[in-house]
């Protein structure tokens, strides 16, 4: 089987648009490359498909928009453009989706939200939510409020964040070059574009180049989101988003673009890359019942199954889950507070909203959140 059979296969995509596509190279909106992207990418939800967007551009439209001569450099004026600058790229996004009948939502997000735990459920939650719906999310830097101490510092690995974050099939890229060559096709006209390779080959690295004018990324920021993606096990393709139709011939499993693979299969790097990274907050016990749906099942942990929870944990932090003779069985992201889920202990999750006051996630522990030890 061919691996862009996974392009057609795909139920989750994650697509980015850099600044130099969105604004015509600083010419203003390119309404007209928006159009044709908005009417692709209304084509694949109508097949099923879960799509999230993630945006460049607000900075770099403020800038047309403030006749400035180019990309700010201090970082309260890159904040300003990028205020003036969102306004109209959100318009634009809503009235180009609109035509096709597809609602679309705004999400700007500091990488303060992901390392976050708690905010990192939240931003997980509100995006299945949307996806739900048949909402459209459009995700941006949240750039008018960033500091250099907590920006992504592109959205290239914002977009490999949230490929992350919802566990995506597959992160798109589109760009200005048709994808990932052998050398620098800009100098060397013998450069033959590479047309699949893993993730992590070493050779991307050293034939990556530099960033363009308006952006703040390049080749090498695509490779570094590739990497960041693939600990969710997600496919990234690098593309050139002028071609025609491009989100629709990778939908067909075409040969277009750089497509790079990940490892491992995206339930085992996710949850590799949960059980490794965090450190745990607390304890819960599970009865016999909840311990063989865990291990047979692969499914949630559900508050019937809990024994007893012990530690000072939050939303969103990291506890182990145990059997009642004290053998560590998983590690997961626990989807409520110590005091809260000692009310839980035991009930079933239609009693959350009367233990709580109010509606809560029906899980404990969400199986994409959970790694079995």
């Amino acid at each position: 089987m061919s691996n862009r059979e996974i392009l057609k296969k795909a139920k989750t995509w994650v697509i980015k648009i850099g600044s130099s596509l969105l604004t015509d190279n600083g010419r203003g909106l390119n309404l007209d490359s928006i159009a044709r992207w908005g009417k692709q990418i209304s084509e694949l939800q109508d097949q099923g498909l879960d799509v999230v967007l993630v945006s460049s551009g607000a900075v770099a439209e403020g800038v047309s928009r403030l006749g400035l001569p180019g990309r700010p450099t201090a970082i309260h004026q890159q904040q300003a453009a990028a205020a003036v600058g969102q306004m109209g790229l959100i318009q634009a996004y809503e009235s180009q989706f609109k035509k096709f009948g597809k609602h679309t939502a705004q999400i700007l997000l500091t990488h303060d939200d992901l390392s976050n735990r708690k905010r990192y459920l939240n931003a997980r939650s509100t995006l299945r939510a949307l996806l739900d719906m048949k909402v459209i999310p459009v995700i941006n830097e949240n750039d008018t409020v960033v500091t250099d101490e907590i920006c992504f510092g592109d959205n290239d690995t914002l977009a490999g964040l949230v490929a992350n974050l919802i566990n995506a099939d597959v992160l798109v890229i589109l760009t200005d070059q048709q994808g990932v060559f052998d050398v620098d096709p800009r100098s060397n006209a013998e450069a033959k574009l590479i047309s699949e390779a893993n993730s992590h080959d070493e050779i991307l690295m050293a034939v990556a180049g530099g960033s363009g004018a308006l952006g703040k990324g390049g080749m090498l920021t695509k490779i570094r989101a590739a990497r960041l993606a693939s600990r969710s096990g997600t496919a990234t393709c690098i593309v050139h988003g002028s071609s025609p139709d491009v989100l629709t011939a990778l939908k067909r499993g075409d040969a277009v673009g750089t497509l790079l693979l990940a490892d491992k299969q995206p339930i085992a790097a996710r949850k590799q890359w949960l059980a490794s990274h965090l450190q745990v907050r607390g304890v819960i016990t599970l009865d016999a019942g909840a311990v063989k749906v865990l291990q047979s099942s692969g499914k949630s942990l559900l508050p019937v199954g809990i024994k007893a929870v012990q530690g000072n944990f939050k939303r969103g932090d990291l506890v182990a889950c145990q059997n009642e003779e004290g053998r560590t069985v998983a590690h997961g992201l626990v989807n409520y507070d110590f005091d809260e889920a000692a009310k839980l202990i035991g009930k079933p999750s239609e009693q959350i909203i009367v233990m709580l006051g109010y509606e809560g996630e029906p899980e404990m522990i969400h199986r994409d959140n959970l790694a079995l030890i």
